[in-house]
Formats: structure tokens, sequence, C-alpha cells
């Protein structure tokens, strides 16, 4: 099996087309764009349908590194998986993290198993699968196929998946209906749940967390059925599903590691924390015992029962703003209050990811030795 070394690099942004601190790190050698499997970002867009600062982040990027890497945007945007998710509130901070890999030899003496990384894409959907079995099944052998890019033997090693998915628009549906089919939903913001929730049970059944007998009707019913390490994001400019694994290897040479816990609630820090020690860090400050945190990434929800250990909320209730933007200022901020930052991944709507109203954590950090 082939040895790869991953490297992790976290960029602040003073907007969603701000490539500059890119740029700058490829300029000064740190990162090189030949070596640019995937990028995550958080842009301050509402996260909704219309959340074009998702598209805008995306087509900056290509252009930037379409010199860079002698392709055109649209070739680099194939090359690439890149998934913005949109929504800063409260103390979330925009940011990209850049993950790169390559091909090393394995240094003598390293023992233990470091991150890695792998990709793989779906076939597009037609709007009439999204939120249903065919999402689900062909999003489980996508993750299947991205693990064994990782080099990732085990699913117990997988500590994160990370997918876009597409989204249905009213020229969608009306797709769909024209060849005598009926969608899911007829609502746009809807669709994102459905496509979001299918996607994380499609991860939930090829990590065997969940048997394979999953239905359509099952998609934002049965919230008994979930994964523990799927992250989905639902947006307007894909057809497919992007899938990125992360995890741990033994043919992986990194100087990082990542270890996750799932949120049993939007308050709970218990397993911020948990996730936090499973890399070896402690709560913030963020350097402890020559490891450092790179980055935390989370999904975050409204409970959808209406309630936080017994207590009612009301951000289900509220038609001024969305859920969705409540869930991520507050797991957000939670998350930067023990990590020491705000710039941290929290994706809203966790629909089948992690247990209801609650969502997977992951944490990052960086080994000294």
């Amino acid at each position: 099996m082939r040895t790869t070394s991953v490297g992790v690099f976290k960029v602040a942004t003073t907007g969603p087309g701000d490539v500059s601190g890119l740029m700058a790190m490829i300029g000064s050698g740190a990162i090189d764009p030949s070596e640019i499997l995937a990028i995550l970002g958080k842009t301050e867009g509402n996260g909704g349908v219309n959340d074009f600062t998702r598209e805008y982040a995306v087509a900056a990027l290509c252009t930037a590194l379409a010199p860079q890497l002698g392709l055109t945007p649209h070739e680099v945007e194939q090359r690439i998986a890149f998934v913005m998710s949109g929504g800063t509130e409260g103390v979330l901070s925009p940011h990209i993290t850049v993950f790169t890999r390559r091909e090393v030899e394995r240094p003598a003496g390293l023992t233990g198993k470091r991150l890695s990384i792998g990709m793989a894409h779906t076939r597009d959907f037609l709007p009439e699968e999204l939120g249903r079995s065919a999402q689900i099944t062909e999003t489980a052998k996508a993750v299947k196929a991205a693990m064994a890019d990782a080099g990732i033997l085990e699913p117990a090693d997988v500590h994160f998946v990370q997918i876009k998915c597409p989204l249905l628009t009213s020229e969608r549906v009306a797709a769909a209906n024209a060849r005598g089919s009926k969608t899911a939903t007829t609502s746009a913001y809807s669709s994102m749940a459905y496509s979001r929730g299918a996607s994380a049970l499609g991860v939930a059944v090829a990590l065997g967390e969940i048997g394979p007998d999953v239905r359509d009707e099952d998609v934002l019913r049965r919230y008994d059925l979930f994964s523990n390490v799927a992250s989905t994001s639902s947006g307007i400019e894909l057809m497919h599903n992007v899938v990125i694994v992360l995890g741990n290897s033994e043919s992986s040479a990194s100087e990082f590691e990542i270890g996750h816990a799932v949120m049993n609630d939007a308050i709970d820090f218990a397993a911020v924390m948990s996730a936090l020690t499973s890399v070896g860090l402690a709560v913030a400050p963020q350097t402890t015992a020559g490891r450092a945190l790179v980055n935390i990434f989370a999904k975050a929800e409204a409970s959808p029962d209406g309630s936080v250990r017994g207590f009612r909320h009301t951000m289900l209730e509220d038609t001024d703003i969305s859920s969705t933007r409540h869930a991520r200022a507050a797991v957000g901020g939670l998350i930067a209050g023990l990590a020491g930052t705000g710039a941290v991944y929290v994706s809203g709507g966790a629909e089948h990811q992690g247990p209801a109203g609650g969502g997977p954590v992951a944490a990052i950090a960086r080994l000294s030795d």
C-alpha cells in the first residue's frame, strides 16, 4: 500500500471572494497547488437556497488556482473537492481549510495511524432521486470508494465524512414532473434537508452503523437512524454528491491526527472536550504537550422535538431567522469557547447526522513528533 502525507492548512478570509491568504501560502511554498485535494470553507452567507456566497467562493478559488495548475477553472472544480458551508453567525469566523496529499517514503520508526483523506463522487442524480433510496445507495458506494482512496481499511478509523449534496429548484421539480415523476418535496428549502438526510444515511450504511434496508419513507422520519461521523451540506451548484472521508490510517505519514465525538444536543460541551482529548488536546489554549489544534468540524441543528434537556427552545418557531442559523450560532459559540477560536467549521442542518438535536464533532491536531 502506498504511503501518503496529508497536510492541513487553515486560512482566514475577508470575504467569499478572498483568495489572498491561499495565494500567499502558495507563493511562499507552504502549499503546493498540485497537491491540493480538497478545500472546505465557511462563508458569510445565509446558508439557504439563495446563498450565492458558496458558489462565489468556489468560482474565486477555481479562477485563482487555474493558472497555478495549468487548467481551466472548470477543470479545477472537477479535480479538487470544494465544500463551502454558508453561515458564520455569532462568533463564527469565515475561513477555508485546505487539505493536501502527496506520496512519500515511509519514515523509519514511524508507528501508529495518522490523518488520511480520500475523495469520491457519486453519479449525477435525477431530481426525483434526491432524498430517497437512490441517493442513499449511491452515497454508500462513494463512501467506500473514498475510504479506499484514503487507505482506510476499518470503519472505526473513519472520523468525519464531509459531503456536498444537491438540492431542488423549481426548474428541477418541473423537469421531474414533465417526466411523470414526483420529487420528495416541491420546496427548495425542504429539499436541502431531504438531500442532507439521505446522504447521511448513505454514510451510515457504508460504515455499518445501520443496516442497508433503509426505505424512502425513513428519511426525515426515522431519527433513530443516523451516522456518528457524517456531515452533509446542500448546495445549488451540483447534481451529484462529493464525498470526502477523513480518518486515520497506517498508510499515512502525516503530522496530523483526527478524532471525533458525538454531541447529544446543542449544549453538549462534554462531547467537544472528548473530541479534543481524543487527539491529545485540552480545552483552550490550543497547544497542549506538543500538539496544536488545527480545526474543529461539527454539525448543528435545532432539536426537532422543540426542547433541549427538558426546556423549550424557540428556534423552530422563529419566522424571522432560520433555525439553522440559530443552531450554528449556538453550537459555534460553545465550540469557540472551548477551542479558543471562532475559526471553526460548524455546519447547520444535522438530519440523520448524530442523534436528533445533536451532531458529530471532529478535531484535527498537529503532532510535533
